[in-house]
């Protein structure tokens, strides 16, 4: 009897051991979480920018895809353009919002369409650029989506045959940073619908 409660102590003790060592490493493996989401090549010359629709309210795409063109990167971007709200399209009213900020509205051409997932998107976007003989371009969306827009660009290029070559560009998010997301509710939100979404279309959901 003596032996079995010390087995059951040892258990005990090495399971509070375990959730004391998670507990005190959470930085470490919440940041290795988030990073996970982030994939940036950083900008390159390219025949256009893309700037994906959905998830960003606050104007930081179109403005990163904006300044990679006033930078030199690009000649033009892309808008993404899916049903938006109040009978507005969406990428029309980013470009919009990035004329107000002062950028020209010459350098924006809006691609408008019923897509309502990144997958549909990718289909839609990648088929304009090849519509318009486009080789090489830049995807810019929120660094949380980073990863997951690009494995589902490089799969649907795979899929219908190849395309353009691609760099991913990351744009800075209010509520999302890799090291720090756990902390505002808003992070830990996006955390989680990101990883519900990257989860579910890995099992093709």
């Amino acid at each position: 009897m003596a032996v079995r409660r010390w087995s059951r102590f040892k258990i005990l003790a090495a399971l509070l051991l375990l959730l004391a060592v998670v507990y005190f490493s959470r930085p470490l493996w919440l940041t290795a979480l988030g990073s996970w989401l982030v994939f940036d090549d950083g900008p390159a010359k390219a025949e256009t920018v893309v700037v994906l629709g959905g998830g960003d309210n606050l104007g930081y795409r179109i403005e990163k895809a904006a300044d990679l063109v006033r930078a030199g990167y690009a000649p033009s971007v892309l808008v993404s353009g899916p049903a938006g709200f109040y009978g507005l399209n969406e990428g029309e009213a980013a470009v919009q919002y990035a004329v107000r900020k002062g950028y020209p509205a010459a350098w924006f051409i809006v691609v408008r369409h019923s897509a309502t997932s990144t997958s549909e998107e990718a289909a839609v976007m990648l088929a304009e650029l090849r519509r318009r003989n486009i080789h090489s371009f830049l995807l810019v969306t929120s660094n949380y989506h980073t990863a997951r827009a690009r494995r589902i660009y490089l799969a649907t290029e795979r899929a219908t045959g190849g395309g353009p070559s691609m760099r991913v560009v990351a744009c800075a998010d209010q509520f999302f940073t890799p090291d720090s997301w756990w902390r505002k509710r808003e992070g830990r939100k996006i955390a989680f619908m990101e990883w519900t979404k990257t989860i579910a279309h890995v099992f093709g959901i």
